[in-house]
């Protein structure tokens, strides 16, 4: 069933993709020279599609017209796995790729992944995303090597729990049926808690949390306010555990294809972007954990320093379970993302 489900939305972009089989295209007077069909994987009311949107607003903009995007949201074109083989055949042009959806592409990306490697600082973060040598060289590097140019990194905001029972220690996981993205090393993190990782779609979440086919979840507040898990959920526990990373990637080929001045535009878009992204999440988090608190009875509860160490040294051993399950540059692309974290932390150049 997956298999036919797959086919038909490539197929169906194929399609797209036959009537725009290059970036410059010629039409008539007034029509842009380039159109560029961008995917995410969130809904029309997400933080990813408030990105794409100003994305959208600037380079059409800048371009003067000459460049249009259109915005192809979750589901039109298939879930978040699907939009980024369809980005890697060149049937759609850029996308939201998020590691989580795509640790068995590039299994390089789900060093992004890993529970407490960034800072509690989103600052610090901030300056990691845009100029950690890790991300762009070495990492960049492996996406590229899969049809995928990350041209940014950025971040949704702080990963948090959802449960039906109140989580303040790793053992208190035992056993519970937890929903995951499909990537293994998100698997290993909550295997290592104790918990059951259940990998679900995204857009079935809640039916899952209403009828306890998975009994727990995790996401960022502005996820949980908007897909309504608080509903069917019993504790919000703000964990700061991770970070849902994600980048804003292009097709190699198509990016190639843009004339020297199309491609000035995208490259300039994309750096205007970069703190744009972060004032978009920081906006969506903080308005919707209040949304949450107005609008729910749910018990929030929020993880000590002296409990949040516990779980950090929980989830040590996924380091090595990272290193051993991808090999290749993943030793190095971990070191590298610490040491970047660190120079971050101390206000020291990344370059």
């Amino acid at each position: 069933m997956k298999q036919i489900y797959v086919f038909v939305w490539m197929t169906f972009a194929l399609i797209l993709a036959a009537c725009s089989s290059s970036a410059e295209t010629t039409k008539g007077e007034g029509s842009p020279e380039v159109v560029i069909r961008f995917v995410h994987e969130e809904s029309p009311t997400s933080v990813q599609n408030s990105y794409v949107e100003a994305f959208k607003k600037t380079i059409e903009e800048k371009s003067n017209g000459s460049i249009a995007v259109e915005i192809y949201p979750v589901g039109q074109l298939g879930n978040g796995v699907t939009q980024a083989e369809l980005l890697q055949i060149g049937a759609v042009d850029m996308g939201i790729v998020s590691p989580g959806n795509v640790g068995t592409i590039v299994p390089e990306s789900q060093v992004m992944l890993l529970h407490f490697l960034f800072s509690d600082d989103m600052k610090v973060n901030q300056k990691v995303f845009n100029e950690s040598p890790a991300l762009y060289e070495t990492l960049g590097k492996a996406f590229e090597d899969k049809g995928i140019k990350v041209l940014s990194y950025w971040t949704e905001g702080f990963m948090h729990w959802t449960t039906n029972r109140k989580i303040e220690q790793p053992k208190d996981f035992q056993d519970i049926k937890f929903r995951t993205m499909p990537s293994p090393l998100i698997v290993s993190s909550y295997q290592a808690y104790g918990a059951n990782p259940t990998p679900v779609p995204y857009e079935q979440v809640y039916s899952g949390l209403q009828l306890n086919m998975i009994e727990g979840q995790t996401n960022p507040i502005f996820a949980i306010e908007q897909m309504k898990f608080y509903e069917v959920q019993e504790v919000l526990t703000l964990s700061r555990h991770s970070l849902y990373t994600t980048t804003t990637s292009i097709n190699p080929e198509f990016y190639q294809s843009l004339s020297t001045d199309h491609k000035q535009v995208v490259n300039e878009t994309i750096d205007e972007m970069k703190d744009k992204s972060f004032e978009i999440q920081r906006k969506f988090n903080k308005e919707d954990l209040n949304t949450i608190k107005e609008n729910s009875s749910i018990t929030i509860t929020e993880l000590s320093e002296q409990q949040r160490k516990k779980f950090r040294e929980a989830s040590e051993i996924v380091k090595q379970q990272y290193v051993d399950m991808v090999g290749g540059k993943a030793k190095e692309i971990l070191k590298q993302l610490e040491e970047d974290v660190k120079k971050a932390e101390q206000g020291e150049p990344l370059r």
